[in-house]
């Protein structure tokens, strides 16, 4: 398993993200709140974090819900997977949306998502007027099974 350096500021009084087990792919993420917020049913809002990264060129942060949450509550990220930009250094915001019809409260240190570091790569487009042919061809949305 690759590890990457990247730097951070945290300003939050909670710890800097880790791995819980040693095989986890992401990184829990905390809200930073002065006070509770609480999501109403199909409302949304962006948590802060008080994280702020400078991921190297060629890396994203993603950012996913929590299963945990989504299966319990109805808490998701709206924007799922959310994508943090190498060359992006504000704080880290979460927008979650509350999916249930229940009323969810957030508290100060609650985790609300995950964060996963990944590789990307940047395209050079090449025209052409056919693709080759593959055994699935144009079949999707389901043509392969259930």
């Amino acid at each position: 398993m690759e590890n990457v350096e990247i730097k951070i500021i945290n300003k939050s009084a909670h710890p800097t993200p880790s791995y819980e087990t040693n095989a986890s792919a992401g990184m829990d993420l905390r809200a930073n709140l002065t006070e509770a917020i609480s999501l109403e049913p199909l409302q949304r809002s962006i948590i802060k974090t008080g994280l702020f990264i400078a991921l190297p060129p060629g890396f994203e942060a993603q950012i996913r819900p929590r299963s945990g949450l989504a299966a319990k509550f109805g808490i998701s990220v709206l924007n799922a997977p959310g994508t943090i930009d190498a060359d992006y250094r504000g704080e880290i915001g979460v927008i979650l949306v509350n999916l249930s019809n229940e009323n969810f409260k957030i508290n100060n240190g609650d985790r609300i998502a995950q964060m996963i570091i990944a590789r990307y790569a940047h395209t050079k487009w090449e025209e052409v007027n056919v693709l080759d042919e593959t055994k699935r061809g144009e079949g999707g949305f389901g043509s392969t099974g259930i």
